[in-house]
């Protein structure tokens, strides 16, 4: 009787063993699981288990894609999903009010799971995957023409900041002076960055110029800008831990591929090496590879490859298996081989006549740090 009772027990595990298993499962596993039971919902809940599972998952990650259309619209898909049969993009629902029209709302980047969204002077960092959103203060009221958005986590004090710079005209000359604020989300406020040297950088990039998967890249965010008292492009970086802005140069030999304030063309990360992509007008795509960070001399040019089929494209990221994927500006992506081979092209919003917006970023259970989360 006794071993009767006890085959109808269910198995039992300890609690140790349960955080072991489901801190390696996908995040939108997790997020279903935490109805099985108080248990559950409290550990998957917890920072500290969101902690442990993005780092423990950094190299397997989900990464998505996030098209922003309509009304505006919401729809995410997995990238390794992508061209395949389950390649239908989920509907996602923010709890947050958003405008009447994608035109109104601009996708600034992803970092960690998050993305930064800003709709006239509401700015907003929103999870995805969990809902978690908070609302940022409106840029300072004395900020002069804002030239570039960024958002980025400092490891060093466990933060996540919202980076913008702007730029002040000279009285008096034809020069310009860049002035960088930073809120951060931990202490919840917003401070103007004294920078130590003369930082003349404005942006006339393209719309189309989407954020690459993470808007970080070696603790630094970086924007392609214009240097404004010589006119020539540069990579502007801005250093998360060390909070300073600095200038990265451009190969020396660009000249010929990249036409100052008529070229297609943006940073992205490509194989895991800062790189800049050009589109030239013989329809060709030029990849850049800075093979040694920071350093000029390292640059070189590692792929060409024909646009093929269609007009336009902006590079976007790469898939696991080193696939190129971008989209045509319009309705659809566009995939290449990592030798530069078309492979397809497919329409994924193909009932939003005036185009999309995207970013790619990972799903993650993380919240934000602070005391007036939202979820």
């Amino acid at each position: 009787m006794a071993a009767e009772a006890d085959a109808d027990q269910p198995p039992y595990l300890p609690d140790e063993l349960i955080t072991k298993i489901l801190v390696r499962l996908p995040v939108k596993s997790l997020i279903r699981f935490k109805s099985v039971c108080k248990l559950w919902f409290s550990l998957i809940s917890d920072s500290h288990f969101a902690n442990s599972h993005f780092q423990l998952t950094s190299s397997t990650h989900t990464r998505r894609i996030l098209f922003i259309t309509g009304i505006p619209e919401f729809r995410s898909i997995a990238l390794d999903s992508l061209f395949t049969s389950d390649s239908a993009p989920a509907l996602l629902n923010p709890n947050f009010d958003l405008p009447k029209s994608h035109f109104d709302l601009k996708v600034i980047g992803s970092c960690r799971g998050f993305i930064l969204l800003e709709c006239f002077s509401n700015i907003y960092v929103w999870n995805p995957s969990t809902g978690v959103h908070r609302q940022i203060p409106s840029p300072p009221p004395n900020y002069s023409r804002l030239n570039f958005y960024g958002f980025g986590y400092d490891e060093s004090r466990d933060d996540y900041l919202v980076v913008l710079v702007s730029y002040d005209c000279i009285p008096y000359s034809h020069d310009v002076l860049s002035r960088i604020w930073i809120f951060s989300m931990r202490a919840n406020v917003c401070n103007e960055i004294v920078s130590p040297a003369h930082l003349p950088f404005y942006s006339e990039l393209s719309p189309f110029a989407y954020s690459v998967v993470e808007s970080v890249f070696n603790g630094a965010i970086h924007w392609l800008a214009i240097r404004h008292d010589v006119c020539e492009y540069v990579i502007v970086s801005f250093h998360l831990i060390e909070r300073i802005l600095l200038e990265i140069p451009l190969p020396d030999d660009h000249d010929d591929d990249i036409e100052y304030g008529s070229t297609d063309c943006s940073l992205w990360v490509f194989r895991g090496f800062l790189s800049l992509w050009v589109m030239r007008d013989e329809d060709k795509v030029d990849i850049w590879v800075m093979k040694e960070y920071k350093v000029q001399s390292s640059w070189s040019k590692t792929l060409v490859f024909d646009l093929h089929t269609i007009s336009y494209i902006s590079l976007v990221c790469c898939t696991k298996s080193g696939d190129i994927v971008g989209t045509d500006g319009c309705t659809g992506l566009v995939r290449y081989d990592n030798e530069g081979e078309f492979l397809e092209h497919n329409d994924y919003c193909k009932d939003s006549e005036n185009g999309f917006g995207l970013v790619v970023y990972t799903e993650s259970l993380l919240s934000l740090p602070s005391d007036i989360e939202q979820a």
